[in-house]
């Protein structure tokens, strides 16, 4: 439990810098032992009374990372809770600012920690608690994000951040030194047998120079998504995080670019960077509008060296016409693969019968379902896999 102040005897200190430690891990910041013995070592040499001296003593010994100073700050506030001889002190003693304010983005993780972690838990209880059993596991591999509790959602946002991202590798044109390669590297070589005279002793292989595919993802943040879009921006972010050629687009009434705020490395203050960008968040949707835009503004910019277009929409268009085909070809003529996830796909009856559903699915090369890890993971594998030829449909049950 949080005390009150850090005025009492060692040992029951000790155990307040441990229980802050284990705390700060379970917000997602990186405290191994080490840091905590120095932690201990380090309040020796400042005074204990003071709350400042002992934020910036614990701080600098924590966070080795930017990111983790907003997370690192909240957690701070809300385990050692000022008594009243740090009250007064704090009158003539200011705070450093990032000390003062409460980071909204990380907010919810460290509420969360708090509420798994209590110092009056044994770490065998602890563990039993945030452990969970492979039948669990395996129900939850199942299970539609939009039926899932608060602490299965935040297991499953731990499960898609340790998940093996995709790395489907593009031949590209360009030619590099190989020694298993299929083209002969005449200059190489010829350079090589001045050294023998003008005899031929190593004959030089070039190879082809693969990289990573870019990957555009549209995402619909309209209000029937509403349940799905926090987890798939999580998914999102960790693509971003693990590739560089990401470009990803939240539309509902329009269209937005939100790839630099999902570069971010704290994913919470991402996702807060995400929201405060967008005005139309769980609004209506205009699928057609979005892709004009998107065709019109980006497709030249992001659409180049083979991009695979991942549209996440359940494809309730309220204004479907032929504008909408159209667009949707555009889109497909563009990409080298377009795959469209649709989290209506969960129901096992489901049909095409809306109108916007109708005039998308001839221009998309795979319908995939996306409500749970399974289907989450069985898009890592088709991303991770060969390119199938366009106009080849494919709905995968999950």
């Amino acid at each position: 439990m949080a005390i009150n102040h850090l005025n009492a005897p060692t040992g029951r200190a000790a155990d307040n810098i441990i229980g802050f430690a284990r705390a700060l891990r379970a917000a997602g910041v990186p405290v191994g032992p080490g840091a905590v013995i120095d932690a201990m070592n380090a309040l020796q040499l400042v005074d204990i009374g003071n709350r400042t001296d002992v934020f910036t003593t614990l701080e600098a010994i924590f966070v080795k990372r930017h990111e983790h100073a907003l997370i690192f700050a909240q957690a701070f506030d809300l385990f050692f809770r000022a008594a009243d001889e740090w009250k007064h002190m704090l009158d003539s003693v200011p705070l450093p600012d990032h000390a003062k304010k409460k980071p909204p983005p990380a907010s919810r993780r460290v509420q969360d920690a708090f509420s798994q972690t209590q110092m009056t838990e044994t770490p065998q209880t602890q563990a039993d608690e945030l452990r969970l059993a492979v039948s669990d596991k395996e129900i939850l591999q199942k299970k539609d994000f939009a039926q899932m509790t608060a602490a299965e959602i935040a297991e499953v946002t731990r499960a898609i951040a340790n998940m093996k991202l995709p790395q489907a590798e593009l031949r590209t044109r360009r030619y590099r030194p190989d020694a298993r390669g299929l083209r002969f590297d005449m200059r190489r070589t010829l350079r090589g047998s001045l050294r023998t005279g003008g005899d031929i002793i190593d004959i030089h292989r070039l190879g082809r120079v693969d990289k990573p595919a870019p990957i555009v993802a549209l995402l619909d943040i309209s209000g029937s998504m509403s349940e799905y879009t926090r987890l798939f921006l999580h998914f999102l972010h960790a693509i971003t995080d693990a590739r560089k050629r990401v470009s990803v687009f939240l539309f509902g009434t329009r269209l937005t670019n939100v790839t630099r705020s999902l570069r971010a490395r704290d994913p919470d203050e991402a996702l807060a960077s995400c929201s405060s960008q967008v005005e139309d968040w769980a609004g209506g949707t205009r699928i057609a509008t979005s892709l004009h835009t998107f065709n019109k503004l980006w497709g030249r910019r992001v659409l180049g060296q083979g991009a695979i277009v991942l549209l996440i929409s359940d494809g309730l268009e309220r204004e479907a016409d032929a504008r909408l085909a159209f667009e949707m070809d555009r889109l497909h003529r563009s990409c080298r693969r377009l795959i469209w996830l649709n989290p209506l796909l969960r129901y096992d009856g489901f049909e095409p019968k809306a109108q916007g559903v109708k005039m998308m699915l001839p221009h998309v090369d795979e319908f995939r379902p996306v409500h749970n890890l399974k289907s989450i993971e069985g898009l890592i594998e088709a991303l991770s896999s060969m390119p199938q030829p366009h106009h080849s449909v494919i709905r995968s049950a999950a």
